[in-house]
């Protein structure tokens, strides 16, 4: 992957450069890292506004952002004028600069609809690049539809691994103290599919022309927007998750913890068996290719 992107520098960090410039704009903002107390205390305000941990807990500090800052690492803000609408934080793994782990990134309400996410990796993207640093990874959780659909279709990474309880409780509004399963997800920064989905070219799926197809379907929502498990005995699966997850924790903890343990044991499953994901339906669901036993 390294001798890829050393052969391919050049042109794709001048490409991703590009692009990153042009969903800055087409967001109306201005992206750039962050290095300043002041600045570094505002993005660790907006992550604490998003998430809102409560009283005396903060998803990170500006103490650490400062301290990550001067060893290298990378923040950044999306500004519409003087105000920091979103941000980004990731730092390196080992071995050094081989990786780049984004560990948190969020948006405000009043920047939502904009393209400031979309605007936010690209740039963390061409910085990566021009750190030398061919992959960022990050987890999400694989229950949060917008996310799966941003990050597999919009970003075009690729899920590596499905974590259970990754965090443990995490007493948040938009986690809720249950299991925090996640994906690992990896974004091959030179990758074909990654710089198709930068110049807003990305790989789509229809899981109705899939199912036509013979895909079949794990699981799927049902009339009371609970889980409902099927067959996986295709070569290609389709595996449903509900449309707003936070908005149902919040209204059914229980039918939330349902479909937890039903993900887990469906795509989790299907993940540990070698089966990979590759792609996520607009519709809701992550479509999956795996190999028939003989």
């Amino acid at each position: 992957m390294t001798d890829v992107v050393t052969n391919t520098a050049p042109s794709v960090r001048d490409e991703a450069a590009v692009a990153a410039a042009t969903a800055a704009a087409a967001s109306g903002t201005e992206v750039r890292e962050l290095t300043e107390v002041a600045e570094l205390t505002a993005a660790a305000l907006l992550f604490e506004s998003i998430w809102q941990p409560g009283p005396g807990s903060q998803p990170v500090n500006s103490e650490l952002l400062r301290a990550m800052v001067t060893a290298g690492n990378y923040v950044a803000g999306a500004f519409d004028g003087p105000r920091l609408l979103g941000a980004c934080f990731g730092f390196f793994g080992r071995p050094a600069k081989a990786g780049l782990h984004s560990h948190i990134a969020g948006v405000l309400p009043a920047g939502l609809g904009r393209g400031l996410g979309f605007a936010l990796k690209l740039h963390q993207r061409a910085w990566a690049l021009e750190q030398g640093v061919p992959e960022i990874s990050w987890t999400f959780d694989p229950l949060v539809r917008r996310n799966a659909h941003f990050n597999l279709t919009k970003l075009g990474a690729r899920p590596e691994y499905y974590l259970p309880n990754f965090y443990g409780p995490m007493h948040d509004t938009i986690n809720g103290g249950g299991d925090t399963d996640r994906i690992m997800a990896a974004w091959d920064l030179a990758s074909p599919p990654v710089r198709a989905a930068a110049l807003g070219e990305p790989a789509r799926f229809d899981a109705v022309a899939l199912r036509a197809r013979g895909a079949a379907t794990a699981l799927t929502v049902g009339p009371d927007g609970g889980p409902v498990t099927g067959s996986a005995d295709a070569p290609v699966v389709l595996v449903a998750v509900p449309p707003d997850v936070e908005a149902l924790r919040r209204a059914d903890p229980d039918l939330g913890r349902s479909w937890r343990v039903a993900l887990r044991e469906a795509l989790g499953g299907l993940m540990a068996e070698g089966a990979e994901v590759v792609g996520f339906d607009r519709a809701g669901f992550y479509v999956v290719a795996r190999e028939q036993s003989s």
